[in-house]
């Protein structure tokens, strides 16, 4: 018998109605491989390969790579596949809900066998035993089950659950078809079909790994005694006797058998073969692996292979196959890298190497893309490979292997490349590879076939480039990466960088506009929900400078905001709006009931966080797109556009998409990818469950409006094939498809005939080499992951330029620092000249707090005046409301509510329940107001804590600074105060921060433990583990010791009986409920009974009379059931009480009272009356159709035998109704009776715990007084440690107070040493003068004063104004300024040693307290020990005590009824009469601990390997740390030398951070402005002044110069005269040349005797100013002190000076240094 496989392969969904053709796509080849499956490769003869690609089996043939495939007959995937040990079958396993197992038959490929229900989703692992007649196959999650077929006759053997983990692997031993084997994540599991009384049951056994670690087992084998020997994932083989490990294999030294995760596969030859990730297939010595046994001292044995095979390098084996050839040495292996191996496993030295049989991509496909010129598909992947096909021909052309993984690959047009031979590929290191594909005809080294050469490489990422797309003209190109930048680059013979642009998100996919957009723009969506549009840069005019970034470019953003809920909501609403006017059409009594249905059903509005991912989206027209979103905004395309608002920020924007199109089916399948063939009459979806969706649309739309009907086929995987990559050839005859589960396929979009019609083409055309291609070297590659990208470089060699800038403005700077340093120190010193109450502080930077403060108080005051207002109002309800609980809850508590059954005598009746007693009320007071003491307390201490903290932050400054207010009548501008406030935010803001950062840092230290220290949860639960592990002796034994919290008193055992009454009192109140509600459905039912009986009584009056059957007996409620009627008001009650109450207003005010109670009777009578006239209207309806019968006379037969059968299916309904409710009533009953012997047993246990309180209340006294005693110890104890804790909390205070007051006397000493300068020459004296120590008197209080003494130690700027000191005696009141030293200085010098001996003296005091504390803790610890001497007395006492009302509480007779059943004697057959020497155990309590037991070894091995790995985890910790602490170390250099870089020294940033605005400065400025404003004013005044002068002066030039001509011509007669006085002298200069010599003579002395004078003055003048000099008087230095320009000499031959005989005119100082 066979099955048609026509029938049972899945086949495509078409939508219902359309004409879409089935064969739209038909599969023309796989060219993937899922190669990281397990178990993916069997073999069907001798050269058919069976493995699953996606939703299809392939069988390939090897010798000529034909494919056959095999779909998926439930269309959600295969799960497993396996061949029988005669090659004839091999068995496809399904997923899916329910899913198949199908048995093939080979080679006619006819499906033999189908085998059902074998697990719930997916089949794991299937595998037929030696001889083919049995199967097993195991299910994985949820069910994991494990089922063994009799696969022939489509029957379950056996069946059992594997385990609750991911299963691998199962099969059944070679040696015995009983025993099976299965293994999986961290376990291995042997089963053996075992016979019992009841036939074959599965038993399995899990394998103990016991002192070796945990592992995955992937494979093993069993050795033909019984052994089994499994892998692991470090490379070491198990071997396994029975269930436990037997011992560990490992080779020569302890190294590992395989590198990695190893597989035992066979038995070949007495050779254990195995194979492993590392690519190494080795034979291991069969009969040393069964005699191995662990040494003493190590489990392992250590053991050489016989032979070995090293595949390959980059190979990762993971399952192998043996060909079915007799004495065939030929295996076929599966690489997880992406291959299919031949090997001859012989191992001989004529073996021949390993055969490459096929290769793949290996894991998820990053890049598809296919040539725009031929038929030709390129692919990429994280196996560091790129791969061109020719999908005509069906063959791999090329492959090429790069140092990363592969990301994007782009196929370039022809505008870019005409011969269309040039790919773009991004890779994961951010580099971007231009290869060129040619054929190699023709050139010199012309090796056959297509090859790809490298162009050029650069890097303009630093992640995964995830996208790459040429501009329309192909000028342009644009990459796109995961580092959420996008770069452009100019197209050429070399590509150019134009510049990049952040974006906010990792990028997901760029779209040129098409060219029937009017603007060339680029689309860029990014995975976060963002999309961002600008327009194609242009390279002429971005010029980049400094940076590569294109801050300049426009843009425009989108940021999608989730509206599926709110598109659910409306399509629920107008549902539910649709199914109100369906129901208001057939029973419109109900519309309140489904108008407040269709409220409460509505979904809620919900915006997904974080946003859900963007999968992929396309142009729709220009500025409007469409979009693809995963996640909860699956399901629809939604169609957007961009918003002319640019203002908010990319994290700030909420835009909402204007339309949507619903996706059918798509709710959990979002689109990844999208395509359109060139007409765009076709668009490809692919989907996220891996297949492929294709919808037929309108030529020339956009709106995709015509997206209804659609085709759908699966082809990935449905799990993990998430189809990220689909697109068409250039001329739309095939579709190329690719999936994360490494999978490529291709479809021919004609039909097959049709595609048969074409041209012959048989292969694809590789394009021709460039010209001079040859003859060009090769481009240099970028081989270094941590390689610079375009902008880092860019940024280096910007820094570069920028620090040889830096070096020639460096000599600038230090001059410029030098003077700003100068003029630095004079403004210091000028400022501290000046008097005190006009000096700059610090405290003037800070912003005045009374605001704030006077702001809360007034906050305060309103909301406690609301307060009082409110309170007597929130007094008075609250009386009211409890006065009125007060009185009716005892009322309301003892209403019993009887139930009646309709057709049967059976009642039943709520539980009395009594109100809680006052004193249980008075009890859980006191337990919380105990609590809230407690809870006080430790508030209290809390504060206190915070107070002693506080106290000690306010003395961290050992110098406060008095708040000197700055009063100014400048008045700021609103701009100025609103950026002194921003600043002051951004400052305070800042502080929280660093605060807030310190806080985290100082808990984290607190938390951090010591180095010895063990972990808190550790110590928490061995102290727990000694507290419950309780006394395990009887507690008739007189050695019993009970557990303090079991031990028992008074109190104890009354909330035992109060917890007993108050468990009865929730049963009962939840029986109480169910009859309650039992009663309500009988109202219910009743009112349903009342409108059947009206439809009968309708039926009924249109038949005659003789055809009437008896109407039903209508039940009644009975005042029973409904004792709180009277309770119950409503509007139609109030409204009848006020039309009542209006009729007897004229009634006189004496009959008010007695009028309202007879208003309230009349009332109920009336009500009553109205129901009994409602009942009764009923019957007398039916009975009135019974009378008339003369309507029935004028009936045809067909409407007469419609109304009998009405009026049977009326009786028929009314008649189930009441046998409904009978049977829930009766059910409630049982119920009723099984609570209440739940109720006598508790009522027993209450019993025995009276009496138990009873006695505990005789030995009361004694336990009470001796736990007083306890108490009492215990808290001396405790206040004794309280205090001897808050004695070394205040001891370290001090410690810290005087480490404050050192501190302080150190500052007064450099503030002493600062003031004397350098080379004072009253240093010595002074410095005497600071240390000597006087007689000082006490300080006199001042009247009024409560100022503590600390606030006598305030700044030392104050010290000034402090005039409370008395005189000082001795030689201080001796000392006085010696002769040349300033006053000011000494004055000074005095105050610093007073502020000294001021805190000499504090310290002496400080010290004296810490003496005295000292102490104190000596005597707390003294008296510490004799109490906790006392408290372990008073301890053993109540022990003793407590035994003994132990062994009185068990003399108490406890009663427990008991069945025969639960009676067991080893002993006697038969009862005994006596049962007193019998044993009470509770069985569920005995179970509990036979179950404990084994649970106890499952934790013991669970907290050994907690252990291992803890031990573990420390070691890498240990190691990380030295790791962080050398980054830190780096990282702490490198912020240092940055820091010199920018600031040249070392600060603190966190002073930078929190500097805020000054309001002293900027009232400064706005005075400076006032002043200029008032200052140029003046100037204008001045100027007019100066014109009105310049004119005066040019009408006195033009005088003078008059006056200068005059004189000209003065001294021209003055010169003629002269000429004419030389021709006289001449004649008579013999006669007195004599003269003139003896008068030169003279003055040449004079002149000498002045020069000698004025060197004289000069050296004074010198001495003078040295002496100045050590004065204090400030000199430059020599190498910044500039003297002044000499002044001209003057010729005394020239002119001839006439000085006055006596003293020169000098001044009184150098006047003094001439004396």
């Amino acid at each position: 018998m066979y099955y048609k496989y026509e029938q049972l392969f899945s086949r495509p969904f078409i939508t219902p109605g359309s004409d879409i053709p089935e064969n739209l796509l038909n599969l023309s080849h796989s060219f993937g491989y899922d190669c990281r499956r397990r178990a993916n490769l069997q073999l069907l003869g001798d050269r058919t390969l069976l493995f699953i690609a996606g939703q299809m089996v392939i069988l390939l043939d090897v010798p000529t790579k034909q494919q056959r495939y095999i779909r998926s007959c439930s269309g959600s995937g295969i799960g497993s596949i396996g061949v029988h040990p005669s090659q004839e079958y091999f068995i496809v396993a399904e997923k899916g809900k329910k899913p198949i197992l199908l048995v093939y038959e080979y080679p006619s490929l006819q499906a033999y066998r189908i085998l059902r229900d074998g697990t719930e989703l997916a089949f794991s692992s299937v595998n037929f035993n030696t001889d083919g007649s049995l199967l097993a196959s195991l299910g994985s999650a949820p069910d994991y089950m494990l089922t063994v077929w009799n696969w022939r006759q489509e029957e379950v053997l056996l069946r059992c659950k594997a385990i609750s983990q991911e299963v691998y692997k199962v099969s059944f031993s070679p040696y015995n078809p009983e025993l099976l084997t299965s293994s999986g994540s961290g376990h291995i599991k042997f089963w053996k079909m075992a016979s019992t009384f009841t036939g074959l049951k599965l038993e399995g056994l899990i394998g103990h790994f016991g002192k070796t670690a945990a592992t995955d087992i992937e494979g093993y084998i069993e050795l033909p005694d019984g052994k089994v020997v499994s892998g692991s994932n470090w490379g070491n083989l198990l071997l396994w006797n029975g269930n436990s490990i037997k011992v560990e294999l490992c080779s020569k030294g302890g190294q590992c058998c395989h590198a990695g995760v190893v597989q035992p596969f066979a038995l070949e030859d007495g050779q254990l073969m195995t194979i492993g990730s590392d690519g190494v297939i080795r034979g291991w010595d069969l009969e040393t692996i069964d005699n191995a046994d662990s040494s003493s001292e190590s489990s392992k044995f250590e053991m050489e292979p016989m032979n070995e095979m090293v595949v390959g390098h980059h190979v990762c084996l993971s399952s192998i196959v043996k060909s079915s050839q007799p004495d065939s040495t030929v295996w076929f292996a599966q690489d997880s890298s992406g291959a299919i191996w031949k090997l001859d496993l012989s191992f001989t030295y004529t073996t021949p190497d390993p055969e490459c049989l096929l290769s793949f991509h290996a894991g998820p496909i990053m890049g598809l893309d296919v040539s725009k010129k031929g038929h030709l598909m390129a692919t990429t992947a994280l196996d560091r490979s790129v791969r061109v096909f020719d999908f005509l021909a069906k063959t791999e052309l090329i492959r090429s292997r790069f140092s990363q993984g592969g990301t994007a690959v782009h196929w370039a047009p022809t505008s870019v490349n005409h011969s269309g031979g040039l790919l773009v590929t991004g890779f994961e290191d951010g580099v971007v590879r231009l290869l060129e594909l040619f054929d190699p005809i023709g050139l010199h080294n012309n090796k056959g076939g297509a090859h790809i050469r490298l162009k050029q490489a650069f890097k303009p990422h630093n992640s995964p480039v995830t996208s790459v797309a040429f501009e329309g003209n192909g000028k342009i190109l644009a990459t796109g990466s995961s580092d959420c930048t996008v770069f452009f680059f100019t197209v050429g013979e070399k590509y150019e960088p134009i510049g990049f642009l952040h974006v906010p998100g990792p990028v997901q996919m760029l779209e040129w506009s098409p060219h029937s957009h009017n603007e060339n723009r680029l689309l860029i969506l990014c995975q976060s929900g963002h999309i961002v549009e600008v327009p194609c840069p242009e390279h002429n005019i971005l010029k980049p400078r400094k940076s590569y970034q294109l801050l300049e470019l426009p843009r425009r953003s989108f940021c999608f905001k989730s509206i599926k809920s709110r598109i659910k909501r409306e399509e629920e609403i107008a549902r539910q709006q649709a199914f109100k006017v369906k129901q208001q059409k057939e029973q419109e009594e109900h519309q309140v009931i489904e108008e407040e249905k269709l409220e409460e059903d509505l979904p809620p509005i919900f915006i997904p966080n974080p946003r859900s991912p963007l999968h992929c989206g396309f142009y729709s027209q220009p500025g409007q797109f469409w979009l693809s979103m995963g996640g909860f905004d699956s399901g629809f395309l939604y169609h957007c556009k961009f918003s002319d608002s640019r203002d908010e920020e990319y994290d700030q924007r909420q835009d909402e998409p204007f339309d949507f199109l619903t996706v059918v089916n798509a709710d959990d399948d979002p689109i990844c990818s999208v395509t359109f063939n060139s007409n765009r009459q076709l668009m490809l979806c692919g989907m996220h469950s891996g297949s492929i969706r294709v919808y037929p649309l309108d030529p020339g739309t956009h709106t995709l409006t015509s997206m209804r009907a659609y085709w759908e086929l699966s082809i990935h995987d449905s799990n993990y094939g998430h189809l990220r990559h689909i697109c068409c050839s250039y001329d739309d005859q095939f579709v190329l498809t690719a999936g994360d589960d490494g999978n490529i396929f291709s479809f021919n979009l004609l039909p097959h005939e049709e595609l048969q019609k074409g041209p012959e083409k048989k292969r694809a055309m590789v394009p021709s080499p460039r010209v001079s291609l040859e003859y060009e070297d090769l481009a240099q590659d970028i081989d270094d992951p941590a390689a610079d990208s375009i902008e880092m470089v860019k940024q280096k060699l910007e820094k570069d330029h920028q620090s040889r800038e830096a070096e020639k403005k460096k000599s600038d700077k230090r001059r410029r620092l030098a003077e700003i340093q100068n003029t630095f120190k004079k403004l210091l010193k000028d400022n501290l000249d000046l008097p005190e109450h006009s000096r700059l502080t610090l405290a003037e930077l800070q912003l005045d707090e009374c605001f704030q403060e006077q702001a809360e108080r007034e906050k305060m005051r309103k909301l406690k005046k609301i307060q009082e207002q409110m309170s007597w109002e929130e007094q008075h309800s609250h009386i009211a409301l409890k006065i009125i609980q007060d009185r009716f809850k005892g009322y309301l508590e003892t209403n019993i509510v009887t139930v009646f059954a309709i057709g049967t005598d059976h009642r039943v009746s709520t539980y009395h329940i009594p109100a809680l007693p006052s004193a249980q009320v008075q009890q859980q007071s006191s337990y919380s107001k105990s609590s809230s003491n407690e809870t006080a307390q430790v508030e209290r201490r809390r504060s206190r804590d915070q107070t002693v903290k506080d106290s000690s932050e306010t003395d961290e400054e050992y110098v406060p600074h008095s708040l000197v207010t700055r009063s100014s009548g400048i008045k700021l501008a609103d701009r100025q105060v609103e950026r002194l406030r921003k600043a002051a935010e951004k400052a305070e803001q800042a502080r929280a921060k660093i605060d807030k950062r310190k806080q985290e840092w100082d808990k984290f230290y607190t938390e951090k433990p010591k180095k010895n220290c063990e972990d808190p949860r550790d110590v928490q639960a061995i102290c727990e583990a000694k507290e419950n592990i309780g006394d395990l002796k009887l507690k008739t034994d007189k050695n019993l010791t009970v557990p303090k919290h079991l031990r028992m008193n008074a109190d104890r055992k009354k909330a035992e009986i109060t917890d007993l009454e108050s468990n009865i009192r929730q049963k009962q109140t939840e029986m109480n409920r169910e009859i309650v509600a039992l009663r309500d459905s009988k109202r219910l039912l009743l009112s349903k009974l009342r409108a059947e009986a009206k439809q009968f009584q309708r039926v009924q009056s249109l038949l005659p009379s003789h055809l009437l059957r008896r109407p039903p007996h209508l039940p009644t409620i009975h005042p029973e059931e409904i004792p709180d009627k009277r309770l119950q008001c409503t509007p139609t009650i109030l409204e009848r009480y006020r039309v009542l109450r209006d009729q007897k207003l004229h009634c006189t005010e004496m009959e008010d009272q007695e009028g309202g109670i007879s208003l309230l009777n009349q009332l109920e009578n009336e009500m009553e009356e109205m129901e009994e006239g409602g009942d009764m209207s009923v019957l007398s309806a039916a009975t009135e159709g019974e009378e008339e019968d003369t309507q029935g006379a004028w009936l045809s037969k067909e409407e007469e035998s419609k109304l009998l059968h009405m009026q049977d299916s009326l009786l028929e309904m009314m008649e189930s109704i009441v046998h409904q409710f009978d049977k829930k009533h009766l059910l409630c009953l049982q119920k009723v009776q099984m609570l209440d012997c739940k109720l006598k047993l508790g009522n027993l246990r209450q019993l025995t715990l009276y009496q138990e309180l009873l006695l505990l209340k005789e030995v009361d006294k004694s336990e009470t007084s001796l736990q007083e005693k306890l108490d009492t110890r215990v808290k001396e104890e405790n206040n004794l440690m309280c205090k001897l804790e808050e004695c070394k909390k205040e001891l370290e205070l001090k410690y810290k107070d005087i480490t404050k007051v050192q501190e302080k006397e150190k500052a007064i000493t450099k503030a002493f040493q600062a003031s004397l300068g350098d080379d004072n020459k009253f240093e010595e004296y002074l410095t005497k003068v600071f240390k000597r120590k006087i007689k000082r008197g006490k300080k006199k209080e001042q009247a009024g004063e409560e100022e503590e003494d600390e606030d006598d130690f305030d700044d030392y700027e104050n010290w000034d104004e402090d005039d409370d000191w008395d005189a000082v005696e001795g030689e201080a009141a001796g000392e006085e300024c010696p002769p040349g030293c300033e006053p000011k200085l000494f004055d000074h010098i005095l105050q610093l040693r007073e502020r000294r001996l001021d805190l000499e003296e504090l310290l002496i005091e400080e010290k004296k307290s810490a003496d005295v504390l000292e102490k104190e803790s000596d005597s707390l610890v003294k008296k510490l020990k004799p109490v906790k001497i006392g408290r372990k007395a008073a301890e053993d006492d109540l022990e003793r005590v407590t035994r003994e009302k132990q062994q009185k509480m068990n003399q108490l007779d406890v009663v427990v009824p008991l069945r025969a059943h639960q009676i067991e004697f080893d002993i006697a057959v038969q009862m005994p009469a006596d049962l007193s020497s019998a044993l009470l155990l509770n069985r569920t309590e005995l179970e509990r601990l036979q179950e404990r037991v084994k649970q106890l070894e499952v934790e013991k091995n669970q907290q050994r390997e907690v252990y291992n790995q803890a031990r573990q985890q420390h070691i890498r910790l240990i190691q990380e740390r030295k790791d962080m602490n050398t980054e830190i170390q780096l990282l702490q250099k490198r912020c240092n030398q940055l820091m010199m870089r920018r600031f040249g020294r070392e600060v603190d940033l966190e002073v930078l951070q929190t500097l805020s605005g000054n309001r002293t400065v900027e009232e400064l400025k706005q005075e400076k402005i006032v002043q200029e404003a008032a200052y140029a004013k003046e100037i204008k005044q001045w100027d007019v002044k100066v014109e009105k002068a310049r004119e005066t002066l040019m009408e006195m030039t033009r005088s003078n110069t008059e006056r200068l001509l005059c004189l000209n011509s003065l001294f021209e007669q003055k010169k003629e005269l002269a000429h004419k006085l030389d021709a006289r002298q001449k004649k008579i200069g013999k006669q007195l040349q004599d003269c003139s010599r003896r008068t030169d003579r003279k003055a040449i002395l004079s002149l000498q005797e002045l020069v000698r004078k004025q060197a004289q003055q000069v050296e004074n003048l010198s001495r003078e100013i040295s002496l100045l000099s050590h004065k204090g008087a400030y000199t430059l230095p020599t190498s910044q002190a500039k003297l002044p320009p000499l002044a001209p000499l003057t010729n005394p031959t020239v002119q001839k000076h006439i000085r006055k005989t006596g003293t020169p005119n000098f001044n009184s100082r150098e006047r003094k240094a001439y004396n």
